[in-house]
């Protein structure tokens, strides 16, 4: 065995072998992968192989593209079989949500080439005769997607990273690992010591223990799922016989399962409510090819709809039941990227659909590692979207609540309700009083949009369909209201935010954004390094507020942070609250270990309120002696001042484009803040407003947002950051590669747009839907809605160059449904910040 290596890859399931495959294909021969047992004996040998391109997420859905695409040419490629039947996958639609869903997807999918069929009843029951095609209102198909055989493609990749020299050591077991003090890792084997630049964890279901190795806790634990092959069928072994193509990969998402033929029979996988974590301290270790009991009775509700929709389903008797661990993570989508607070230890981990993934997560785990940046937006399954809140306990309860919400439609506005509320603001009880529909970020819970007292739907208004995965609305309140209906469209909740967007504009309004994360830089070389870093100047004068952003090698945005000098050599950092740790992750990881600066995480220690709209000064000089005047106190500035009997930096800066501050205070005093403004603003009518409404009023500023139009896939000119970008200040990272860019011409311009024709039953944009001049497909939207001050429907879009000026005419997508669409000015609302600097 060797004894060092460049990449050390763990784990010989389809997914590890997958990042081994493309480590050596982009030219790194010196990488060894290691296997417990024999390759594929976890997960991967009893998976059923299926190649659902369906993912409303954008980077798993390009990492399933890339997949497919990769397993056509695979056996071409290395000779090895892979079994790849590209039978196509039908979804069957019974409900008018579905529908939507559908419709939406197929938009994100025609924005990354993904090829989409819209089929008719008839026409299902033209490709699948066995299906009964009664309450369908149709279906959507994918032409290039069908199954694969796990462990043959496996093999085929082991097969073409062996031939471009790594080496695979089976049945070499793990035992610990550690980093040396020159940041090489050392992989401890029971058959011996391999060193190494880079270690990549790839371990399945058994994540969790070798992330304690190094100190991690992974936010993976599998789930069990289970699914039914039958005996043969007469009526499948017939039209085999006659040479008839094979059905393909039918699935009834109302009814939560997928189905297919398999060796003349056919095989149903249900995604039950009820389905139990396993492997919660891992496997052991002797585990291999290793079922657990089956429970058929978990299952029945799922049998039944099956027999209903497909009675051949029904005729035969059950020739197996595998019952097998699949890693899930809370939001159900895997994590793909670089730990956290480690150097160089890479997490391909928590793939429910491993076999679809493995091609495109090595892919792009791979550009990353040898590149340094992965050539996707990968933000949806960056490791680092998950903080430490996401213990044992948290894991199993979000797990159990994402395998049992595959098939449930994923609404934009939907809010899973386990394990809430986790993180709460002192103000939360105020909060939800006053009305708060809350939603949850990074764990934190935040106020969504406010109800009126008393208010609620009726059954009628909620009119959840008859099926199995129905759950169209939040959970119910204290006292059993139920206040918010999750839909594609426009929604209950649409007049009541309109209202408190009237009241920001009009009067004054209160916001509770603790989640920002927070981040104290310090030291005797504080302000240099935030300039080597970041591109925009960092304020000379103490107490001036800048927008920085933090970019990659190649110049495209990774974070953006708010930068407020608050004590002389001390900067405070605001940033995302759903990116804590990946933004503070990358800080850390940039900072100088010659002790000249130091970080300090303060998320927890500080609460922000957002006090904001044209009375806000009225209301804020009422508790307060410093002179808030513009002269003494102008736009994009700050100071300590005493609020009420509170203390607090006021920030005047804000989201959502109103005369504003923000009050960044000591948590422990927030109650008694919140009081004092309520109470001072009483005269004035202020009112909350929740996060709806802010992203309402910040799409009318036209402001960016990551990882929607700030992206690492665009550079920061294409995202229309010009005014922060300051290219003659001297080096900081992305500098270079944005001055050649500028150089060659931009790729993409971001616009503002508004579209025409949007009625109330309509769906305003929300992001993803696809944008054409005359027809072509020229750019995709990135976020959307209503803007209540300008009475417009809005969409912000990445478009071709000369599709961007002012005054182009456009068509968008949404639901399926074809809009006008006009480039206007940024900013509609208020374009030269006059309420700003009021």
């Amino acid at each position: 065995m060797k004894t060092h290596a460049r990449v050390v890859v763990i784990g010989g399931g389809v997914v590890g072998v997958g990042t081994l495959y493309h480590l050596a294909k982009k030219g790194w021969g010196d990488v060894v992968l290691i296997e417990r047992k024999e390759l594929t004996s976890g997960s991967t040998w009893h998976a059923a192989g299926l190649l659902p391109l369906f993912n409303l997420s954008y980077s798993v859905g390009q990492i399933h593209k890339y997949s497919v695409k990769l397993y056509d040419s695979l056996e071409a490629e290395t000779g090895q079989h892979v079994g790849f039947k590209k039978v196509s996958n039908i979804r069957l639609a019974r409900t008018k949500d579905r529908w939507d869903e559908f419709m939406y997807y197929a938009g994100v999918a025609e924005t990354i080439g993904v090829k989409v069929n819209v089929l008719t009843p008839q026409q299902v029951k033209d490709i699948w005769p066995l299906c009964e095609t009664e309450g369908l209102l149709g279906a959507i198909q994918h032409p290039d997607d069908g199954y694969i055989q796990p462990a043959d493609l496996t093999q085929a990749m082991a097969k073409g990273a062996r031939s471009r020299g790594a080496e695979i050591y089976r049945n070499t077991t793990v035992t610990n690992i550690e980093q040396k003090p020159n940041g090489e890792w050392v992989v401890k084997t029971d058959q011996g010591d391999i060193t190494c630049e880079h270690v990549v964890s790839a371990t399945g279901n058994f994540a969790r223990k070798t992330g304690a190795m190094v100190g991690l806790d992974i936010p993976v634990i599998p789930v069990e799922h289970q699914y039914i092959v039958t005996e043969p069928h007469p009526l499948i072994r017939e039209r085999q016989a006659k040479g008839l193509p094979e059905m393909g990969v039918l699935r009834e998402a109302d009814s939560s399962w997928y189905m297919r033929e398999e060796n003349g029979g056919l095989l149903l996988g249900p995604y039950e409510h009820g389905a139990p974590c396993c492997y919660m301290d891992g496997p052991s270790d002797q585990s291999e090819y290793e079922l657990f009991q089956e429970d058929l009775d978990r299952l029945a509700p799922h049998i039944e709809t099956a027999i209903t929709r497909v009675p051949a389903f029904g005729e035969v008797g059950i020739k197996k039941v595998y019952n097998g661990a699949i890693a899930y993570t809370p939001d159900g989508s895997p994590i793909i990227g670089p730990a956290w607070d480690k150097k160089n230890f890479w997490l391909n981990e928590g793939h429910s659909f491993g076999v679809t993934a493995s091609g495109g997560a090595g892919w792009q785990l791979a550009e990353w590692i040898v590149e340094g940046e992965p050539s996707i937006d990968m933000m949806g399954v960056d490791p680092r979207r998950f903080g430490p809140y996401a213990t044992r306990g948290y894991l199993k309860t979000k797990n159990e609540e994402a395998y049992a919400n595959v098939f449930t439609p994923h609404y934009p506005d939907e809010e899973r309700s386990a394990a809430r509320p986790l993180k709460r603001t002192p103000v939360y009880d105020r909060m939800k009083d006053l009305g708060a529909v809350f939603g949850s970020v990074y764990g934190w819970e935040r106020p969504g949009w406010f109800a009126p007292k008393g208010y609620a739907l009726t059954k009628e208004e909620i009119n959840s369909p008859d099926v199995l995965t129905n759950h169209n609305y939040a959970p119910p309140t204290d006292d059993g209201r139920i206040v918010e209906k999750w839909s594609f469209r426009r929604s209950n909740y649409f007049p009541f935010v309109g209202e408190e967007c009237r009241n920001v504009m009009n009067n004054v309004a209160i916001q509770d954004m603790s989640a920002f994360a927070k981040m104290e830089v310090s030291g005797p070389g504080a302000r240099d390094w935030l300039e080597s870093i970041l591109a925009n100047k960092i304020p000379k004068k103490m107490g001036r507020i800048a927008l920085c952003h933090l970019l990659t090698p190649r110049g495209g945005v990774r974070a953006e942070f708010t930068v407020y000098e608050w004590a002389p050599g001390r900067f405070y950092l605001v940033s995302a609250g759903a990116y804590e740790r990946h933004d503070h992750d990358y800080l850390r990881k940039l900072c100088p270990t010659d002790g000249s600066v130091r970080l300090n995480a303060i998320t927890t220690r500080f609460g922000v309120l957002v006090l904001a709209g044209p009375n806000s000064r009225k209301v804020l000089q009422k508790l307060t002696d410093a002179d808030l005047s513009n002269e003494a106190f102008p736009w994009l500035s700050g100071k300590e001042i005493s609020v009420g009997n509170c203390t607090a930096h006021a920030l005047r800066v804000n989201f959502v484009g109103e005369l504003g501050w923000e009050f960044h205070h000591p948590i422990e005093q927030q109650i008694a803040l919140f009081d004092a403004l309520m109470e001072a603003g009483r005269e004035f009518g202020i009112r909350p407003y929740g996060i709806k409404a802010m992203s309402s009023l910040s799409i009318e500023k036209s402001y960016r947002l990551v990882p929607r139009e700030l992206s690492i896939e665009y550079n920061a000119y294409e995202s229309g950051l010009d005014r922060f970008v300051h290219p003659n200040k001297g080096q900081f990272i992305g500098r270079d590669a944005l001055v050649e860019a500028k150089q060659k011409g931009l790729g993409w311009n971001f616009v503002t747009m508004e579209v025409h024709g949007v009625g109330d039953g309509d769906s305003d944009a929300r992001g993803s839907e696809p944008i054409y001049h005359n027809g072509q497909l020229v750019g995709r939207a990135t976020n959307g809605g209503y803007g209540f001050r300008v009475n417009k429907s809005l969409a912000l879009g990445m478009v071709k160059p000369e599709h961007s000026a002012v005054g182009t005419e456009l068509e968008i997508k949404i639901l399926g449904k074809i809009f006008k669409a006009t480039v206007i000015p940024e900013s509609p609302y208020d374009p030269e910040n006059k309420t700003l600097r009021a």
